[in-house]
């Protein structure tokens, strides 16, 4: 049980500075990527694979995580994956090639990204499921922080001090909530030592969960219309600092703006809660999200999108993805509580590792295939949750009898 004077808000609050560490990560160096290229003598498409190459190691760390959250005990582990990321941020602010900047980008993400699963699944630990969709809604406000502030503040801290500042400042940004988390968050799952970690019984467990109808249908649909947004922050450099020639201080103004979509989406998302099913929010703002992705398809192909166009489609495209994000991951992780770890890590780890091959599309094809894969992805999602909604009977939005811990 959590202590009295923990209270919910300074829950969602650390909790919220856990989920901030990797879209920092990827955010506040987006607007160096032209600089690095330069240093290392190569295009911004290559620079891309450093961001890809997060992104695998983000999904891959989850799995490794998952068990370890359950078994240790959440804090444990969290405390030694944040000092992972530290010390190989510390390490890519002084890489001199661009293959070391990939490889310690690839450790960083092994480390860092247990503060996101870890998060996740301590939803599960302090809430009970019913509430799940509002409190991840009420996560993206502050992750929301990221794409407001880390692409300016990346731009500023390249144009005062040199690109490799900006790994710098995410090493101290990482040390603040790892000191704050350390000493400040409740423990919300006594270790369980009774969680194997042998090879063959952790696949086991993930293969019992992931037959699961309803974790399957909503975690891999849920995945591919995220996808979309990996899509957008792997190709809206190339889109428009190479297409259209933004500047860095103007990319970072429109990134900032075109991500307010994604945020606003996950705050209406918590006032159609009130009236509508996580079930019903979901399988509409697909739905939407799906048309706009052809509207641009069919828009870019025939060349009648101009700037103003495609800052309207990806701004619309975004909010959808607000919606549909946190629904997905509340009706994934409704029927788990005892392994919400090992749960929220194969959540995490669906939802990045088809994000990771999205990204690397786009490093490897270029802006040719941010759209194709802005349509394709939600299409995909719109698919697996028809055909897998058959499979699942009657859908679990909460456990009965589940308890919350205050």
């Amino acid at each position: 049980m959590t202590s009295p004077k923990f209270n919910k808000t300074w829950i969602i609050l650390l909790l919220g500075s856990l989920c901030v560490v990797t879209p920092f990560a990827i955010d506040m160096y987006l607007p160096a990527f032209s600089k690095i290229a330069a240093e290392y003598k190569t295009t911004t498409s290559e620079i891309s694979l450093s961001l890809s190459t997060y992104f695998v190691g983000f999904a891959l760390g989850q799995l490794i995580y998952g068990p370890l959250l359950d078994r240790f005990g959440r804090k444990r582990p969290l405390n030694v994956g944040l000092v992972v990321y530290i010390v190989c941020a510390i390490g890519c602010a002084t890489a001199s090639s661009l293959k070391m900047l990939i490889v310690l980008r690839f450790l960083q993400a092994l480390g860092g990204c247990v503060a996101q699963v870890g998060a996740i699944a301590m939803v599960r630990d302090f809430f009970p499921a019913k509430e799940s969709a509002k409190i991840f809604s009420l996560l993206f406000l502050m992750i929301g922080v990221s794409p407001l502030l880390a692409p300016v503040a990346g731009g500023a801290i390249v144009a005062m001090l040199g690109w490799r500042w900006i790994f710098v400042v995410l090493a101290s940004i990482a040390f603040v909530i790892l000191t704050l988390t350390f000493f400040f968050l409740p423990e919300g799952h006594k270790p369980d030592r009774s969680v194997s970690l042998l090879p063959g019984s952790i696949l086991a467990g993930f293969a019992a969960i992931f037959k699961d109808p309803q974790f399957l249908t909503y975690s891999l649909a849920g995945a591919f219309s995220f996808a979309g947004l990996f899509a957008f922050v792997a190709g809206s450099p190339i889109i428009f600092m190479d297409g259209f020639h933004m500047s860095t201080k103007t990319f970072g103004a429109v990134f900032a703006a075109l991500v307010m979509g994604f945020i606003g989406g996950n705050q209406v998302n918590v006032f159609l809660l009130r009236k509508f099913s996580s079930q019903q929010i979901f399988l509409s703002a697909l739905s939407v999200q799906v048309l706009i992705g052809l509207l641009f398809f069919l828009g870019v192909r025939s060349h009648l999108i101009d700037l103003k166009g495609t800052l309207v489609l990806f701004f619309v495209f975004l909010s959808c993805i607000g919606l549909t994000y946190p629904n997905a991951a509340a009706l994934g992780l409704a029927r788990f509580s005892s392994d919400a770890g090992r749960a929220s890590a194969l959540l995490g780890f669906l939802q990045t590792g088809t994000g990771a091959l999205i990204s690397m599309g786009v490093g490897l094809l270029g802006v040719q295939a941010v759209i194709s894969m802005l349509s394709s992805t939600a299409l995909i999602a719109l698919v697996i949750l028809l055909v897998g909604k058959r499979s699942i009977g009657e859908t679990i939005e909460s456990e009965e009898g589940e308890t919350v811990m205050h």
